[in-house]
């Protein structure tokens, strides 16, 4: 694949909230795993967690040109991935969000030695070799009390921004169940991402299995919805008021219907819910962020145009590229619509320079240096 740069981003730097870093193999873990688990791994045939979010054969799976020349997938080259986004755009600065679903893996022992493992590999092999990278921490959130213990142990490090939780989940995430993990990622002044995919065990939609992928890629959306419903009216941002949540991969252009539905049956049922003091579109507003990629944007742009002010704010959008997967053709395609340079700002880099606690020094271009601080 080869990306141009493209006339858009003028002299503006790109965060890049979405970016993919896929473990090569499960013995890449090993040496981060202790003997007991390699031996258990090695006897007992498991191969890897694998909610199947992005079948290998899908056509959304990969960009051309993303695959490595050697057997690993997309995603697990660092070098490529510096070529294609970091470089290509420029990105000033990446997230990476792992979809390592070590929540899908029945033995909550070994999920947490995995979460383990893969949070030491993100450091050795992509934090210490490239500075433009920040990751998302993976957590075994079946069990909250172990997720927060992971949060505990690496939640100072620099590198990590965020903590990834797959959308489908085991029960909403308002529910107090979770509230080690939220409480775990407060304390560290870390974001909440809530991605795209899961394989909690029960089925993908609420009336039950889907027999096609089409239905439950198309289907993730409503899911995104639930877990923004839950989290709003089950009380987690009154418990948390700290707590910031990003939806990544669920697309953006459902938000203001569900704004103006939740807001309208809350008024006539907020009895039910005498925590709940505000508006609820005012605490998506607030306490929620979301990425641009998938872009589910209407042929017709004006149409786009109306969805953004229909929001009402110009600081829920966070660019994303989704790499590897294949979400759009062009650079100019990952944000098509012209805006006014403030809005275009915001959007590119200064929503998630606000939102992840993070500052840009001596950057632009020719400077050929970037300096981040936390």
């Amino acid at each position: 694949m080869s990306i141009q740069g493209s006339s858009i981003w003028g002299l503006q730097p790109v965060i890049d909230c979405d970016l993919h870093n896929t473990l090569p193999s499960l013995t890449a873990l090993y040496p981060y795993l202790p003997d007991f688990w390699v031996d258990y791994c090695n006897e007992s045939a498991f191969r890897e967690p694998d909610a199947d979010d992005y079948p290998p054969g899908s056509p959304l799976t990969t960009r051309p040109g993303t695959q490595p020349k050697s057997s690993v997938p997309a995603g697990s080259d660092l070098d490529l991935l510096r070529r294609q986004v970091l470089d290509a755009f420029p990105v000033a600065m990446g997230v990476l969000n792992c979809a390592y679903r070590v929540s899908s893996v029945h033995n909550q022992d070994l999920a947490a030695a995995l979460a383990t493992a893969i949070n030491r590999w993100q450091i050795d092999e992509w934090l210490n070799k490239e500075p433009r990278l920040r990751a998302s921490l993976v957590v075994p959130s079946q069990n909250p009390q172990l997720a927060a213990e992971e949060i505990e142990r690496f939640g100072d490090h620099p590198g990590f921004v965020q903590v990834v939780l797959p959308v489908r989940s085991e029960a909403p995430y308002g529910n107090r169940r979770y509230d080690p993990i939220f409480a775990a990622a407060v304390r560290h002044d870390l974001v909440i991402g809530i991605q795209y995919g899961g394989a909690p065990g029960h089925p993908s939609t609420p009336s039950g299995w889907a027999m096609t992928y089409l239905e439950e890629y198309a289907g993730m959306s409503s899911v995104f919805q639930s877990q923004v419903m839950s989290l709003i009216i089950e009380g987690a941002f009154d418990r948390f008021p700290g707590l910031r949540v990003s939806l990544i991969e669920g697309g953006f252009t459902w938000l203001p219907s569900l704004m103006w539905r939740l807001d309208k049956e809350w008024k006539g049922l907020r009895y039910n819910t005498p925590w709940v003091k505000r508006l609820p579109s005012d605490y998506m507003r607030q306490h929620i962020r979301l990425t641009t990629q998938p872009l589910d944007a209407p042929a017709d742009l004006e149409q786009l145009r109306q969805i953004l002010e229909q929001i009402e704010s110009d600081e829920m959008l966070l660019f994303a590229t989704d790499y590897p997967h294949y979400q759009f053709d062009a650079p100019e395609d990952a944000w098509p619509l012209a805006l006014d340079e403030r809005t275009l700002a915001k959007i590119l880099h200064g929503n998630a320079q606000a939102w992840y606690r993070l500052g840009i020094r001596d950057w632009g271009p020719g400077t050929g240096e970037t300096t981040w601080c936390r």
